[in-house]
This record gives structure tokens, C-alpha cells and sequence, in this order.
């Protein structure tokens, strides 16, 4: 009698990286489009800065090669609107400039842009220059976010104390203290400076409890970084403590709430799919729900960071 034999594990999807390039010349468009399919992209193309910001709107790219001269938006204007939209900032633009266009390249670091590659493009110095800016932004990702689903949020300031950039955790927790009008930015800049300079500040945030952002010191070019955390309301922490979840099934959980998926779990917190569901088991019977949008729903209650 023959055996059967072991069913082969499937290893979990990867994505593979989406790439933008934007230039108004046909042929460097097709010249790019083949050299990173054959690399393993999935490429998106504009021909100017109209057609890139369609794009961002149907799917955020991991990385963009742009074209520093356009007509219309030329690629600098393009660039420093995409660094100043929340979520598309942490997108990695490498500018395409002429060989002895100095001031294209400085203007292209000026507005935000990672690295610039000269034209004539030579094909695998591009593909070489974009798969690290593409690992690195990824890497830089995950880290801001997993920081965020441990239950803190992150800002930096720069030296003249202006937020230079906030995780998206801080963010939400920032509109929720001082709101998103016009003078928002400039109350949570002032009560972040307090903590900047006293090394510690809190905010009463009502039934969600207190926020407290704490000065973690000076990095990079003397910007400085302040770690946010919110300390639940007793009957929040309560509700907490009678469900007695495992910080590592509230990790999930929180993952969860922010519309993630189980592949997406496991690849963020470093476990296999299979753990990411036998969590998930225990959760939901913890919480006596069923359904993955009940669990969501739950946690948007207990756990206000959510």
C-alpha cells in the first residue's frame, strides 16, 4: 500500500512592491515599465502630475521614480505636495534629472526626494537605488507601526519645534485632544513643546483617559522625539483587566480593528498565520463574539488607541 504524503506548506502571499514612474517621455515610460516587470513590480505610469496624483488615489505606491521636468506641476512641485499629504509622506521618490542639472538635484533633496538617478538611465543602477529605498521606507513603515499597535504613538520636532512627522497613532490622538482646524497644529506644537521642555506633559482626554507625551531626546539633525501614550480611564482599564487578554492577543486584536488581515497580521508581528488565528480563537472567546466585525467593534470601546 503507497502512502500519501505529506500535504507541502503553503507559504503566505507576498505582495510584490508597487512602483509609480511618472515622466512625459513614452519611451523612458516603456523602457522603466519592462525593466521593473522584469524585476518583479507591478508598475504604474502618469505622464504628468495630474495623472500621478489619479494614481496615489487608487493605490498608494511603495516607491516613485519622477521625472524632475514636466510640463505643467513639474516633479519638485509634484514631490513637496505628496511629502505634504500624511499618507502618502513616507512614499520614497527618487528623481530622473539631467547629468549636469546640480540644481535639480538640490532642489530634488530640498522637497523631500531620497536619491536621484542622472539620463541617461542606466537601468541597473536604478533598479539597484530603488529596491533599497523601497526595503528601507518598508522597514521604517512596519517599525512606525508596530510602535503604534504596542499602544504609543510618535512625533518628531524639529529644531525650530514644528512637527516634522507623527505616526499615525499620534496623529489620531492629537486630532482627538486639539482637533483638525487650521489652528490645531499649532495647540498640539505648543503643548508637545511643554513636554519638549519639562521632559514630560499629560492632556485629559475625558472618558478616554490621559495622554501623555514624553521627550526621549535629540536624534538626527537636532530633531527631537517625543513618545505618546494613553493611560485608559479606571473603567476602561477594569473592562480590560475582567477580559484578560495576553498583550500579544491585544496586539492582534488591535491589528484587527485597524482592518488588517490575518496574512497581514502574521507578517507585521513576526508569526505564522496559523498562531495569528489560534490568537484570534481565543480572543473571540474571550470577547463572546463571533465575527471578526463584532471583535472590531468591541475594541474600538476598550481600547481608545484603536
Amino acid at each position: 500500500m503507497t502512502s500519501t504524503p505529506d500535504p507541502v506548506a503553503t507559504p503566505p502571499l507576498v505582495t510584490p512592491p508597487v512602483i509609480l514612474v511618472v515622466d512625459d517621455a513614452v519611451d523612458t515610460l516603456r523602457m522603466l515599465g519592462d525593466a521593473l516587470v522584469a524585476e518583479g513590480y507591478v508598475v504604474l505610469a502618469a505622464r504628468d502630475a495630474e495623472e500621478a496624483l489619479e494614481r496615489f488615489e487608487v493605490a498608494v505606491p511603495d516607491g516613485v521614480l519622477l521625472d524632475a521636468v514636466m510640463p505643467g506641476m513639474d516633479g519638485f512641485a509634484l514631490c513637496e505636495h505628496l511629502k505634504a499629504t500624511p499618507a502618502w509622506s513616507h512614499v520614497p521618490i527618487v528623481f530622473m534629472t539631467g547629468l549636469s542639472e546640480s540644481d535639480q538635484i538640490l532642489r530634488g533633496f530640498a522637497c523631500g526626494g531620497v536619491d536621484y538617478v542622472v539620463k541617461p538611465l542606466r537601468i541597473p543602477e536604478v533598479m539597484a537605488r530603488l529596491a533599497t529605498h523601497v526595503r528601507n521606507a518598508r522597514v521604517t513603515r512596519l517599525a512606525q507601526e508596530a510602535v503604534d499597535v504596542a499602544g504609543m504613538g510618535t512625533v518628531v520636532l524639529d529644531t525650530q519645534g514644528r512637527m516634522a512627522w507623527r505616526s499615525p497613532q499620534a496623529t489620531a490622538w492629537l486630532a482627538q485632544a486639539f482637533g483638525v482646524d487650521a489652528a490645531a497644529s499649532k495647540r498640539a506644537s505648543e503643548w508637545l513643546g511643554t513636554a519638549l521642555n519639562h521632559d514630560n506633559s499629560t492632556f485629559d482626554l475625558g472618558r478616554h483617559g490621559r495622554l501623555l507625551a514624553r521627550n526621549m531626546g535629540q536624534g538626527n539633525l537636532g530633531e527631537s522625539m517625543l513618545l505618546l501614550t494613553l493611560t485608559p480611564d479606571s473603567a476602561t482599564a477594569q473592562r480590560l483587566r475582567d477580559i484578560a487578554l495576553t498583550p500579544r492577543e491585544t496586539e492582534v486584536l488591535s491589528w484587527l480593528a485597524k482592518g488588517k488581515t490575518n496574512r497581514d497580521i502574521a507578517e507585521i508581528l513576526g508569526m505564522s498565520h496559523r498562531t495569528v488565528n489560534k490568537h484570534l480563537e481565543h480572543v473571540f472567546e474571550k470577547l463572546g463574539v463571533e465575527t471578526r466585525s463584532a471583535a472590531a467593534a468591541i475594541a474600538g470601546r476598550l481600547l481608545p488607541q484603536v
